[in-house]
C-alpha cells in the first residue's frame, strides 16, 4: 500500500508524560513505523502535556506532527465556554482542512464538532474521511441533561447524522457504540477499534516505591477524572461501609486524578470521617503502572445511564495490562466481557453493600486477585494490544482508500463490522 497522509482532528491530543488518553498518540505513532505520514490538529488541554506555542504552532512527537490551535479547554470550563472554544477550534481546523495536503481525514469525537473538518474533507475536498466516535454524542449531553432544548437536540441530532453519513466508515471504540448507531443508520459502514491496553508501559514490572501512607495497606485504586459522570462517590460510600468492617485499617481507597468534583468529594470524605480514602491528584501516565500494579484491583463506576454504559475506558484496558482484575459497574458490553473472561468483578450501582462484601472478600483472598489479574492480562494480550488494534484500524484506512468493496464480519471488539 502507498504512503497514506493522515490528518487527524483530535482537540486533545497527548503524549504518556501527560495525564489523558494516549489513543490517538498510541495509534498515530504505529501508524508512522508502518511509513505512513500522520498529522494531528490539536489544542492544549489541562490534563494533557500538549503546550501552545503561539496561536499556531507545529510540534513533534514519536514523528507524528502535530499543529497546535492555542484554545484551551478545561473540565472546569463551563458547558457553554466549552462549546464556545469547541466551535472556535473547529473553525480553525476547518481551514486546515481546505488547505493542507492529505489524503485521509479523520475526525475523533468528541466533541461532535469535531465532525465539521472532516466533514468539509470530504465534500470540498473529496477526500477519504473517518469518523471516530469514542463517546455517544449528543446523546450522551441529552442524557445528562447539558442540551435541554429540543431545538437543541434536533439540530446537534442532524448534525450527528451529517458526520456519519459524511464519513466513508464510522469507527466506535466499543461494540455497544456500533449497536446503537446501527440501529439508527444502518446502511453505515462500522467498525470497532476500542480503546488499547498499553502492554509496553503497564505490562512490565514497575521499579520504584509508594508514598509511605500506602505501606501496610491493600490498595484498590481508581485512575481518571474526578468528575459527575465518572461516579465517584459511589466509592466513598463503598468506603464508609468497608471502614465499619475493617478496625485495622489495612484496606486503603486511592482515588488518582483531577476533575471538577475533586474538592467536593474531599469534603465529603471530611465530613463524614471517611479516613480510608486518598486523593493524591493528577499523575501522568508514566507513573500509573506503579500504582495500578501495586493494587489489590482497580475501581470503575459510570452513572446508571444507557449511554455511559457503551464506553470504553482506557483505565480498564491499563488494569488488564498490568495484570489487575477491575471492579466496575457498568452494564453493557464491558460487563459481559468480565462474566466471560474472569477478569474482575461486576457490582451494582445500587446497592454498594455488594460492592462492599466483594472488596472486602479480595482483601482477604489475594489469590483470587492473581487469578483475574492473570485473566485479565491474558485479555489484554489477546484482544487489546495496541499492535494489534492499530494494524487492524490501518486496513480499515487501507481499504476505504482504495475505495474497496471489502465487508467487515468479525463484531468482536477491536474488528469491524458493516
Amino acid at each position: 500500500m502507498p504512503r497514506i497522509k493522515i490528518l487527524i482532528f483530535y482537540q486533545y491530543f497527548c503524549t504518556p508524560e501527560g495525564s489523558w488518553s494516549t489513543r490517538i498518540y498510541e495509534l498515530g505513532r504505529r501508524w508512522v513505523a508502518a511509513g505512513h505520514q500522520v498529522t494531528v490538529v490539536s489544542a492544549p488541554y489541562e490534563k494533557s502535556d500538549v503546550v501552545a506555542r503561539g496561536f499556531i504552532s507545529t510540534q513533534h512527537f514519536a514523528g507524528i506532527d502535530v499543529i497546535v490551535i492555542n484554545i484551551r479547554d478545561s473540565n472546569r470550563f463551563s458547558f457553554l465556554r466549552r462549546a464556545f472554544n469547541a466551535a472556535c477550534f473547529t473553525m480553525i481546523a476547518s481551514v486546515i482542512a481546505l488547505f493542507s495536503k492529505y489524503d485521509l481525514a479523520l475526525a475523533s469525537s468528541g466533541p461532535l464538532s469535531i465532525g465539521l473538518p472532516m466533514i468539509v474533507a470530504k465534500k470540498l475536498r473529496g477526500k477519504t474521511a473517518v469518523f471516530e466516535v469514542r463517546d455517544l454524542w449528543p446523546a450522551g449531553a441529552i442524557s445528562l441533561g447539558k442540551i435541554k432544548a429540543v431545538w437543541q437536540q434536533k439540530l446537534a441530532g442532524w448534525f450527528e447524522r451529517k458526520c456519519y453519513e459524511s464519513a466513508n466508515v464510522v469507527v466506535t471504540a466499543s461494540p455497544d457504540q456500533q449497536s446503537n448507531i446501527r440501529s439508527r443508520y444502518p446502511q453505515l459502514k462500522t467498525a470497532v477499534i476500542a480503546n488499547g491496553a498499553d502492554i509496553e508501559l503497564f505490562g512490565q514490572k514497575s521499579t520504584g516505591s509508594l508514598p509511605d501512607w500506602t505501606q501496610g495497606k491493600v490498595l484498590f485504586t481508581h485512575v481518571g477524572s474526578l468528575g459527575f459522570i465518572h461516579n465517584v462517590k459511589y466509592w466513598l460510600s463503598v468506603a464508609q461501609a468497608v471502614q465499619e468492617r475493617d478496625p485495622d485499617g489495612r484496606i486503603l481507597f486511592v482515588m488518582i486524578g483531577e476533575g471538577a468534583e475533586r474538592a467536593t468529594l474531599q469534603e465529603i470524605a471530611e465530613n463524614e470521617n471517611i479516613m480510608n480514602i486518598r486523593f493524591p491528584g493528577l499523575l501522568p501516565k508514566v507513573q500509573l503502572p506503579l500504582w495500578v500494579q501495586a493494587s489489590r484491583a482497580t475501581l470503575v463506576a459510570t452513572l446508571d445511564d444507557p449511554v455511559q454504559n457503551t464506553c470504553s475506558p482506557n483505565k480498564l484496558f491499563d488494569s488488564f495490562a498490568a495484570g489487575t482484575p477491575v471492579v466496575q459497574t457498568t452494564t453493557g458490553w464491558i460487563k459481559t466481557m468480565i462474566m466471560e473472561n474472569e477478569c474482575g468483578i461486576n457490582v451494582p450501582l445500587d446497592d454498594p453493600g455488594v460492592a462492599t462484601d466483594k472488596l472486602i472478600f479480595l482483601a482477604q483472598h489475594p489469590e483470587e486477585a492473581l487469578r483475574l489479574g492473570r485473566n485479565a492480562q491474558r485479555l489484554a494480550e489477546t484482544e487489546f494490544d495496541r499492535d494489534k488494534l492499530a494494524q487492524r484500524y490501518l486496513d480499515i484506512m487501507e481499504s476505504v482508500v482504495k475505495s474497496s468493496d471489502n465487508v467487515f464480519l468479525n463484531e468482536k471488539p477491536g474488528n469491524t463490522s458493516e
